[in-house]
């Protein structure tokens, strides 16, 4: 069972969380400060982080910034309001998905079977490595380069991509995407597919300004195709 980091400052939330992904088999390391999570992310090694987003002193968008200067580890924040600004500065941060507080065990459990299942399905039958103008992508070992320069995706932007390639030129709209990017069956928010988009074109567009590879089609969604 994966590994789970929890930072969270709430005591009852934290106990509550922890005690239920205990009991599904999960290992779980807590920690109530940004700074003494950072701490137990060297030492513990988590497969996935759960970041609360009103943590005192740094909160969890500065530790997503943090923890994305130099890691890819999946990320869901945990906050109070769904509809809070903040949320959107967390994707924008790094964040691969978000919870509203307070969540059942099994929503939780479920959020993070979905974030860290291997990528499969999109593409399938067609090349192992694809080229899509200085991309290329790597559906067997999971992997991307531009100009032959890898590039670090998070799972969330690798996931996107993969399914947006796997169909160029068709369009996707955002409950579609999240449906099979982030397995959100019911009316999810938007704002994670818009975020993860903006993300990934500043690693794999040239910032020009003009999307080459994403290209965003109004009222409608998104599409991939190299111009």
């Amino acid at each position: 069972m994966p590994r789970v980091l929890l930072i969270e400052d709430d005591p009852s939330v934290r106990e509550g969380v922890e005690l239920g992904l205990r009991r599904r088999g999960h290992e779980v390391r807590t920690a109530a400060t940004g700074e003494a999570g950072l701490d137990a992310l060297h030492a513990f090694r988590p497969d996935l982080l759960l970041l609360d987003l009103m943590l005192p002193g740094m909160n969890g968008v500065q530790v997503c910034r943090r923890v994305r200067e130099n890691s890819q580890l999946p990320i869901i924040m945990l906050t109070a309001r769904g509809d809070d600004f903040d949320v959107v500065v967390g994707l924008e941060a790094g964040a691969d998905d978000y919870i509203v507080k307070p969540a059942r065990t099994e929503v939780i459990e479920a959020r993070i079977r979905a974030v860290l299942r291997r990528i499969e399905g999109p593409g399938a039958g067609k090349p192992a490595v694809e080229s899509h103008g200085e991309l290329a992508i790597d559906r067997a070992g999971l992997t991307v380069t531009k100009a032959g320069r890898p590039l670090t995706l998070a799972p969330s932007e690798l996931k996107l991509l993969l399914h947006l390639s796997a169909a160029p030129e068709q369009v996707f709209s955002r409950q579609q995407l999240l449906e099979h990017v982030w397995e959100h069956s019911y009316h999810g928010d938007a704002r994670l597919v818009d975020a993860c988009v903006r993300r990934l074109r500043t690693k794999i567009e040239d910032g020009s300004g003009a999307p080459r590879y994403i290209q965003t089609l109004r009222g409608f969604g998104y599409r991939f195709g190299p111009l």
